[in-house]
């Protein structure tokens, strides 16, 4: 397989596996309010998740996370002011009869069944206990509500749920006779984490190197172009040969069906989301990662390496391959491998940032919109995309589909790997911010050609296009974050705010400047004849 059709894979890989997620939280996410459980008098408390410290004879020990009830008083939000108070294990467990344990003051944890939840906390409250920890009988949270019957509650103490195996290790404490005490609160998360700002320069650092790669790439050929035509007539076709093989141009056609195939792609990562399928795209994200890096790295180090970049061995299969991609090769598999083996230890995000900005950067290099029509077309199917897969599928599916495959909700993993991802630094509840590679890759085909246009027009850089599409996406980005926070944390998508700025900008200023018509459908502007064409042009005039 040649290196134009490989790299071609490449981008198909990443544009159908594209998630346009931009920031979300994979552990700890707070519940928030829900439709289907309306509120009522003394049943309107929103779903929070609550920590459960716990201390065993004194001394600090296991923290679980629960979640808040509907109803009870709300929780503590700080650390500090949230009480330490002695556990006790229900005797009925299912506290629906009032408890033969006497209780001063101390939080009684009860098993769920035989009776509501308002009900248990009412007897638990009669007992004269300060809380209820019910534990469910699966591993999942779950939503505690009132029931449709219910009016005017009068339950003054916080209510929390626990997952089953929380509530196995709690009671395996309390069965060794020791002192059990917890602590319930409920921090808030900060308005603005730093993981945020760290994003938002790696998406656009990401496009800025391969705006200038994509941008350099396009002069040199067009520099050895007008060589090869300077040497003599006949060898103009060997001149379009480099250029052609290395680069994939998307036509309008491919740019409408990108929508549909990755529509029924994230269908099936959807319907299959499990722990084999993402173990299936942690391989093609491997392979996928390591020809990006590999292209990278050869890229930069022939700079210094010229001679073994241009030397080259013939290779089974591979076909002829230069010296140094074969010692560059070995590394890039090297570092894959041991990323996907450890890569949910607590730094293994580092690993697959470098992976895939490696890979973002090759495809942004390689795939190129030839104008600016194919570029609006292609933005303005991504852009329907996002909406309907993050919003309108929540109709049809009774979820946002974009959000569950994002965050691998049904695979037991922390989602799929063609994501971004930073941890949340000054987040009490942890978990990641993240970025679909859709939010940086389709955006930065266009602003990749805005530069490569720029230097074929020998335009200046404020004169130009680039630095207003630069601008226009990191604005464009940062009013998603702003959206992000404004919503509660709910996932937002990218290019909805993204696309009408980056590409409103760029058909605002052409039809400013009087170069739509060009942008639309040539792309690069006309270049001056050079005088060995215009000699070849007069022969050919006074041979007629």
């Amino acid at each position: 397989m040649d290196l134009q059709r490989l790299c071609g894979l490449v981008f198909v890989s990443a544009l159908i596996l594209l998630v346009s997620e931009p920031s979300s939280v994979t552990a700890g996410d707070i519940v928030h309010d829900d439709d289907s459980a309306p509120k009522k008098p003394g049943c309107e408390n929103n779903f929070v998740l609550v920590k459960v410290q716990t201390w065993v004879d004194g001394v600090e020990a296991n923290e679980f996370v629960g979640v808040g009830a509907r109803f009870g008083t709300t929780i503590e939000s700080k650390e500090k002011k949230a009480q330490q108070t002695r556990l006790i294990l229900s005797n009925p467990r299912d506290c629906c009869n009032k408890p033969k344990n006497k209780l001063a003051g101390d939080v009684i944890m009860v098993d769920r069944g035989h009776c509501k939840f308002t009900t248990k906390a009412n007897i638990a409250q009669e007992a004269n206990a300060s809380a209820v920890l019910i534990v469910n009988n699966q591993k999942e949270l779950y939503k505690m509500v009132c029931e449709p019957d219910e009016t005017a509650l009068d339950i003054h103490i916080p209510a929390v749920m626990l997952p089953q195996d929380a509530g196995a290790t709690l009671e395996k404490m309390l069965m060794n006779n020791s002192l059990v005490s917890v602590q319930l609160y409920s921090p808030q998360r900060p308005v603005v984490d730093i993981a945020e700002v760290f994003l938002w320069l790696m998406a656009v650092g990401t496009i800025l190197c391969a705006s200038y790669w994509s941008a350099w790439s396009a002069r040199e050929a067009s520099i050895e172009q007008d060589k090869l035509l300077k040497d003599a007539s006949d060898e103009i076709p060997s001149a379009k040969a480099p250029l052609g093989a290395s680069v994939v141009d998307i036509s309008t056609t491919s740019a409408v069906l990108f929508v549909i195939i990755a529509s029924c792609f994230l269908v099936i990562l959807y319907k299959l989301m499990s722990g084999w399928f993402v173990e299936l795209l942690v391989v093609l994200f491997c392979i996928g990662g390591v020809e990006g890096l590999q292209t990278c790295l050869v890229a930069l180090l022939s700079r210094w390496f010229k001679r073994t970049g241009e030397s080259y061995i013939k290779v089974p299969i591979l076909g002829a391959v230069s010296y140094l991609t074969l010692a560059v090769s070995p590394f890039c598999i090297a570092f894959a491998v041991l990323w996907a083996v450890f890569r949910n230890i607590s730094f293994a995000w580092i690993g697959q940032d470098i992976l895939g900005i490696a890979l973002i950067i090759t495809v942004l290099q390689i795939v190129r919109i030839p104008n600016l029509k194919v570029g609006t077309v292609l933005l303005s199917c991504a852009f329907l995309y996002d909406i309907f897969w993050v919003f309108v599928s929540k109709k049809l599916f009774h979820e946002s589909v974009m959000i569950v495959v994002a965050r691998g909700d049904r695979s037991g993993e922390d989602g799929i790997p063609m994501l971004l991802k930073i941890p949340r630094m000054f987040d009490p509840w942890g978990g990641f911010s993240i970025i679909g590679f859709g939010d940086i890759l389709l955006p930065g085909l266009l602003v990749a050609f805005s530069l490569r246009y720029d230097w074929l027009a020998n335009k200046a850089l404020r004169a130009g296009y680039f630095l207003w599409a630069m601008m226009a996406y990191g604005l464009g980005l940062l009013i998603t974050y702003v959206a992000l926070n404004l919503m509660d944390g709910h996932g937002q998508p990218a290019l909805l705010y993204i696309v009408p700025f980056t590409l409103g900008t760029f058909l605002t200023l052409g039809k400013k400047r009087g170069d739509l018509q060009i942008l639309w459908c040539r792309g690069e502007p006309e270049r001056p004849c050079s005088h060995i064409e215009l000699e070849q042009s007069q022969e050919l005039d006074e041979t007629k």
